[in-house]
């Protein structure tokens, strides 16, 4: 709607009072605005303070002496029992008071007209404040924080222990601390807003280590090098690893999960150690040996069981770490233990013993001292030895080492195409006398060997078979070798008596029947003619027979072993037997027969 056509429906009155209002309104506004050039408008006010009527470097002038914020102000920060104090403005806050002063001019001088007069009229009605405006430079502030953080900062350190000698050495952790800056900044950040003291905690990020304190630990270890650690075992040691040694093998595992360190002996070096010792400790288990009471038709103990023994060695790594830890420096060590399968108080009438099953004699008569301790070294093994049903018994493993340490002597043996002298020469006399046992007792036999040829030792005495019942044995190439095959255990006993070998099996009969077969004798051939050699340590007209004659031939022996329509055994044991001749040694100068064959010819 035109002004032109309201005005003629107001009062003349009315609109003239409207007219004159307005012109006096529009004088006043104009009239303030020259008055105030270049000044703030009155009504307006900053910090409190009013500005209206000062121009812009008055207002700056009386700002800057109200606003001292950033030098007079107090920021305390705190970190436990330290403290630190900074002005705002060390922090980095500043007051932008120029640009205060320029919004304070602004006020009713900016926007379009409208905006201008409800502005001019707010300043003179209800006054207008301009804002504080600050300033908060963070990289001033961050760097004042650095220089904090190098007194406040510090790594985390872990417990450690370690040995010097045979001592402990031990050092504390150390708790980690970091300045966390950018969290200390945004704490800052709303105090400076609002231009107040303020006390800061400032945020520091702490990391524990796992172990803080190993004093407990270290003490154990102390108590473990405290002295020399003794290792012992039944029938064997001491061992004795000394203190210095024993710190050399000291280790200390950090264990996460339990927050601590563990303290023990280094289990590949302790194994290294116990490693060497495992096979001197080892042991067989050994049936009890026992002999056959005739009278009482019971056992009577020989020999005790052995407890058959293997080093454990994780298991004693174990003990000596939990025993050490307890303080203890004498520990034994800890073995997987084998029962035998008899034991000492075994019975007869558990073993099925119950008789006589083969007796057998052989005879060596003439034989050398040194022949004989080796036939009575031999054959001791193998008294009140106990042979399991169903078990194949070898010779030669029963004999084990034969040589000068084990007892034997050196004596004349059969070695490849001569009779030399050899240690353990008489063996043979007991690997022949126990070869006949079992073979006239009906048991089978699983190896056996002859000699190269007939020895006239094996054929002398009352009931002597005759050539092929002979078997020899050479540890460890050749054995001797039968299997107990029947239900009940067999004890073997053996005596000496003047120049003979006794041997007996004990068992219960179970009704086999041995038939032996000849000796079948073939292919005979004499022995050669006598050698003689000159051996110059003997004496002149001085001889020496070192090896006997006797003829080839072949034989073979049969043996059949029944139990009523069953036949248990059919063996046919063939034996070639090379002819062999005599040797003499005679001295320089002694006079040989006529005809005589020595080895200068």
């Amino acid at each position: 709607m035109q002004l032109k056509s309201i005005l003629p429906s107001l009062p003349i009155a009315l609109l003239s009072m409207v007219l004159a209002a307005g012109a006096v309104l529009v004088i006043f506004v104009l009239g303030t605005r020259i008055a105030y050039s270049g000044r703030a408008l009155p009504g307006v006010s900053a910090a409190g303070v009013s500005v209206g009527g000062l121009k812009e470097p008055e207002i700056e002038r009386v700002l800057g002496e109200i606003l001292t914020y950033p030098r007079t102000g107090t920021v305390l920060m705190t970190d436990g029992t330290r403290n630190w104090i900074a002005t705002p403005g060390e922090l980095g806050v500043a007051l932008d008071i120029p640009r205060m002063a320029g919004q304070a001019l602004a006020v009713g001088r900016e926007g379009g007209a409208l905006l201008q007069l409800t502005d001019f009229f707010g300043a003179w009605s209800s006054g207008v404040e301009v804002p504080t405006m600050v300033l908060f430079d963070q990289r001033t502030a961050a760097a004042y924080m650095n220089e904090l953080a190098v007194q406040i900062d510090r790594p985390q350190l872990e417990a450690t222990l370690g040995v010097d000698g045979a001592r402990i050495v031990m050092r504390p952790g150390q708790l980690g601390r970091e300045l966390e800056i950018e969290r200390t900044l945004d704490q800052l950040a709303p105090v400076f807003a609002s231009l107040y003291d303020a006390l800061v905690t400032l945020t520091v990020k702490e990391t524990p280590p796992i172990v803080l304190d190993a004093s407990e630990q270290g003490q154990i270890a102390s108590e473990m090098l405290r002295a020399p650690l003794t290792l012992t075992a039944a029938d064997a040691g001491p061992w004795t690893i000394d203190r210095e040694s024993l710190a050399e093998m000291l280790r200390f595992n950090l264990s996460q999960e339990q927050g601590r360190y563990e303290v023990g002996i280094d289990q590949l070096a302790l194994s290294a150690y116990l490693e060497p010792l495992a096979p001197d400790l080892h042991r067989e288990p050994e049936n009890a040996r026992f002999v056959f009471n005739d009278e009482t038709r019971e056992l009577d103990l020989l020999a005790e069981a052995v407890i058959g023994r293997t080093l454990d060695i994780p298991a004693s790594l174990e003990a000596i770490n939990q025993g050490l830890a307890n303080g203890e420096h004498e520990i034994a060590l800890v073995f997987q233990l084998e029962q035998p399968a008899v034991s000492s108080d075994a019975t007869a009438a558990e073993l099925g013993i119950t008789e006589e099953v083969s007796v057998v004699s052989s005879y060596f008569a003439g034989s050398s001292p040194a022949r004989i301790q080796n036939i009575i070294t031999a054959s001791a093994p193998f008294h009140g030895l106990l042979i399991a049903p169903g078990e194949t018994l070898s010779m030669a493993e029963v004999l084990g080492d034969i040589s000068l340490d084990t007892g034997y002597a050196e004596a004349l043996i059969i070695y490849g195409n001569r009779t030399i002298k050899g240690v353990g020469g008489g063996v043979c006399q007991v690997s022949t006398t126990l070869f006949r046992t079992a073979l006239f007792g009906g048991f089978g036999i699983v190896e056996r060997h002859p000699h190269a040829y007939r020895v006239g030792y094996y054929e002398q005495g009352p009931g002597s078979p005759g050539p092929g019942f002979d078997a020899t044995v050479y540890v460890p190439l050749v054995d001797f070798k039968f299997t107990n095959d029947s239900d009940n255990w067999l004890l073997s006993e053996t005596y000496i008596y003047g120049s003979q070998l006794l041997w007996k099996f004990y068992s219960t009969r179970d009704g086999r029947q041995v038939q032996i077969g000849g000796p079948q004798i073939s292919n005979k051939i004499d022995a050669p003619e006598p050698l003689y050699k000159l051996n110059p340590d003997l004496k002149k007209g001085e001889k020496k027979q070192v090896d006997f004659e006797a003829d080839g031939m072949d034989v073979i022996v049969t043996r059949t072993v029944t139990r009523g329509d069953d036949v248990l055994h059919r063996d046919t044991i063939k034996t070639h037997y090379l002819p062999w001749r005599a040797i003499y040694e005679y001295g320089p100068g002694t006079e040989l027969p006529d005809g005589a064959i020595t080895d200068q010819d």
